[in-house]
């Protein structure tokens, strides 16, 4: 057995990183390394943290799921395969399942060396390019599991079984995913204005907390020249249709108040949608200017269509706007049959939406 650092063997890197390989630090779901090994054995070494939610990670050998630990905290050797045949080259993805933790500053996840009795292989950069922006349901929150589970837990979250990942995987694609659960395109699910994807998009990983995550580089601007996605889907809105069920937040520091209201029939307040609107259109600007030649979707409806006509809008009045062709919105299927737990789009509903996405990159695609 011989140990390699990451810098030391052909490799992949999945996901917005810091740059750094030795280790190599996992922020985002379904952020990873991709090696092909020749050999009978191999083994990771790991190094995680946590306070109050802990990483999970999976191993995909030849493209399969084969294991789904806990990361345990410290530096530890696991185990990816061992007693196979020596000669033959395995392609190996070790993901990190969970999402970047923006409510627990101490949460880490790096890999920081590999150990085999053989060698590594190189391995094939894929030509397309996707990029997935969006909440719980984009982070995989409720994809594995019992139906009846309500618990808030790491363990709830599953790369493997997240649309993105089954689209990417379907027309041969590497995959980003930016994703918070409970967070939208003006505000969260509870009004809260700050906890808003778009501010955040062009860092590393802005929406971390904490000394260490600064040390580590989540809160540098983002190398877009690095990497150029072909599409950006936003998944985007849902957490802002479920706030106008909610109260007021209340910022305790300085009092200031927000909240997407209902009108006295029920309907949306107007003022209220023309401002998210004007979020959507904001966004979309943003993309372009760090993605200049990349297609931007607009989905929605995995968890209800309530806010498709008001998301279809502001795509469209940016079009008008901007003069950009290369901007749709896209409604996908809320395949009610198939939530999983806390009430998530279940892996069956995550398979409806990557085979709607999957035929529309095929058809965009020829």
């Amino acid at each position: 057995m011989k140990r390699w650092t990451i810098s030391q063997v052909p490799h992949l890197v999945h996901g917005r990183t810091n740059g750094e390989t030795d280790p190599l630090t996992l922020f985002w779901t379904a952020s990873g390394l991709e090696v092909n090994v020749r050999g009978g054995e191999l083994w990771v070494e790991l190094s995680a943290d946590w306070s109050m939610y802990e990483p999970w990670y999976s191993f995909v050998v030849n493209g399969e799921f084969l294991s789904r630990r806990m990361a345990e905290k410290g530096t530890h050797r696991v185990c990816v395969f061992r007693g196979m045949n020596p000669e033959t080259v395995k392609n190996v993805r070790i993901v990190k399942d969970t999402q970047a933790m923006s409510g627990d500053p101490e949460s880490l996840l790096q890999i920081c060396a590999l150990e085999t009795d053989g060698g590594f292989e190189p391995v094939e950069p894929r030509a397309l390019k996707l990029e997935f922006i969006g909440d719980s349901i984009t982070s995989g929150e409720g994809s594995i599991g019992a139906k009846a589970e309500e618990d808030w837990v790491s363990m709830f979250f599953c790369a493997e079984n997240n649309y993105a990942v089954m689209t990417a995987r379907a027309v041969g694609a590497d995959v980003r995913i930016l994703s918070q659960s409970g967070w939208g395109v003006g505000c969260a699910w509870d009004n809260n204005p700050h906890n808003a994807l778009p501010p955040v998009y062009e860092q590393v990983c802005g929406l971390l907390t904490g000394a260490r995550n600064e040390a580590l580089g989540a809160h540098k601007p983002n190398d877009f020249a690095a990497w150029q996605p072909d599409y950006i889907f936003i998944n985007l809105g849902t957490n802002d249709c479920g706030a106008f069920d909610q109260p007021a937040w209340s910022d305790p520091q300085t009092g200031e108040s927000f909240e997407n209201r209902r009108a006295a029939d029920g309907s949306f307040c107007a003022e209220d949608i023309a401002r998210l609107q004007r979020k959507v259109k904001d966004f979309l600007y943003t993309l372009r200017r760090c993605n200049p030649k990349a297609e931007l979707v607009w989905i929605y409806g995995m968890l209800g269509l309530d806010l498709a006509p008001a998301l279809q809008g502001a795509v469209e009045a940016y079009r008008a706007e901007s003069g950009d062709a290369h901007a749709a919105f896209l409604a996908l299927t809320d395949d009610i049959e198939n939530r999983g737990c806390r009430n998530h789009p279940g892996v069956g509903a995550h398979r409806t939406a990557a085979a709607e996405l999957t035929a529309y990159l095929n058809g965009r695609r020829g």
